[in-house]
């Protein structure tokens, strides 16, 4: 696409700097933040998985220490892609093969134009273009300056620029939204689960009025619950070898709640080949955006129809992370299927070969699985499971799977957990999916706008439409 703008070579304008060359014996299980260019996506920085330095090592890089509004691009790999650092991404340094930009004439560059500049679909291209290497892609801080740019005028830049951040914040405000509905999930989760609230209120109510029935107990002790939830939890404790569990309740394996747990299969990436059928696949990569309510990138792989009928994802199925990018990167990201993200898909959906596909005996399984999962994770108890010498870890998922022990509460019960949690998962998939629609009209308007196509007041009515 021609543009209506001047072009000029995007170094005489900006400038960008690689990150900072860290040692393999700086790399620490915690401390400050270090953003690789696996950290860089569509964008936005995930920093779910990465690696850290002690505080003494990122006090050696302070020159790469990120601030709040920095563009990042990746130089190496998926080369081009960028990212804007937010006030939830710091504290964090940058690495090397991650480059920052720096405004050379502010009077020309608008900061934030330049990020959607850098996104538009044919810049993108031109970039693309410059890579170099056998393995992996490579490019150079020099060639990406090269690089010819349509330069509307300032003004104009800044309209471009507020436009598309409209429909950024949006987007921004769902994720957000998404994240708090999560949490109020994993909330009640940990609430019935692992502190087992209910149950301590009704014992201690019973204690004090051993006279009182079942109903006038669940009323007393749980008046935040429907009395029909509160009467199906039991009102008191037993001894088990996990220690004190709800009466009633059992002590199981994952294996016992999971009807499969399949390797998943990268397929091909050739379309000629005859007897394949075109999907999308998850990898561990693309989990930490999938939680989020957004898309991951899910590369398009060709399956035979027997490897997919045994591999296709369905509603209700989990896929877990078995084997991490780094040695700094835990495994075990769980992500949950839903009707609403397969038909976001819109194709066939398995996942790569480094996950695990966990089909649930019940659907009431489902979420509690997974939130008990997510909880493991987030406690790092999954860390007694990783494997790997090689600088990969790995999860040693069938030892986890049918060792672990865990507390199983009754079906009536994860029927209740099921419908207490349900809306708030249907909430955060129809946020993901205004989300798409969000994102998809600003990759539209994005390169019409940059090259003059469409000019800005047009922009502002089918975006004050749409908001």
């Amino acid at each position: 696409m021609g543009s209506e703008y001047d072009s000029v070579p995007l170094g005489e304008v900006a400038a960008v700097r690689s990150g900072f060359a860290f040692k393999s014996s700086d790399w620490t299980s915690s401390g400050v933040p270090v953003v690789k260019i696996a950290n860089v996506k569509d964008g936005t920085l995930v920093m779910d998985g990465c690696s850290f330095v002690a505080q003494n090592i990122a006090e050696e890089a302070r020159e790469f220490a990120l601030k709040a509004g920095d563009i990042l691009i990746a130089m190496t790999g998926y080369i081009g892609d960028v990212a804007r650092v937010r006030d939830r991404d710091l504290p964090a340094v940058l690495n090397q093969r991650v480059g920052r930009f720096s405004i050379l004439d502010h009077k020309r560059l608008d900061q934030h134009f330049l990020f959607y500049l850098l996104r538009d679909t044919e810049v993108r291209k031109k970039i693309e273009g410059l890579g170099y290497g056998s393995a992996q892609p490579n490019v150079s801080p020099s060639l990406i300056h090269r690089v010819e740019v349509p330069l509307p005028p300032l003004p104009e830049q800044q309209a471009i620029a507020c436009i598309l951040g409209a429909l950024d914040d949006k987007i921004e405000l769902n994720r957000r939204m998404n994240q708090t509905l999560e949490a109020m999930a994993r909330a009640i989760f940990k609430s019935w689960f692992v502190d087992f609230d209910p149950v301590r209120a009704k014992d201690a109510v019973r204690r004090e009025h051993p006279g009182w029935t079942n109903e006038q107990v669940s009323r007393a002790a749980c008046p935040n619950l429907k009395p029909e939830i509160a009467a199906l939890f039991p009102d008191s404790f037993e001894d088990s070898e996990l220690g004190e569990i709800p009466k009633g309740w059992v002590i199981g394996v994952l294996d016992g709640l999971s009807a499969t747990v399949l390797g998943g299969d990268w397929g091909v990436d050739d379309p000629s080949l005859e007897h394949t059928e075109r999907t999308r696949c998850i990898r561990g990569a693309d989990i930490p955006d999938l939680q989020a309510g957004g898309m991951g990138r899910m590369p398009v792989r060709y399956l035979k129809p027997s490897s997919l009928e045994k591999r296709r994802l369905s509603h209700g199925d989990l896929v877990i992370e078995i084997s991490g990018g780094s040695p700094t990167q835990s495994t075990g990201r769980p992500v949950l299927v839903s009707d609403r993200l397969l038909q976001r898909v819109n194709a066939p959906l398995v996942c790569s070969n480094f996950c695990r596909l966990l089909r649930p005996k019940k659907a009431v399984y489902s979420k509690f699985v997974y939130l008990w999962l997510r909880s493991m994770y987030s406690a790092d108890e999954f860390l007694q499971f990783e494997n790997g010498t090689t600088g990969i870890k790995n999860f040693a998922f069938t030892l986890f799977s049918s060792n672990y022990k865990l507390c199983i509460p009754s079906d009536d019960v994860l029927a209740a957990f099921e419908d207490q949690v349900s809306p708030a998962f249907t909430r955060q998939q129809s946020a993901a999916t205004e989300a798409d629609t969000l994102a998809a009209l600003r990759d539209t308007l994005l390169p019409k706008l940059i090259s003059g196509v469409l000019r800005v007041p047009d922009a502002e009515r089918i975006v004050g439409r749409t908001l």
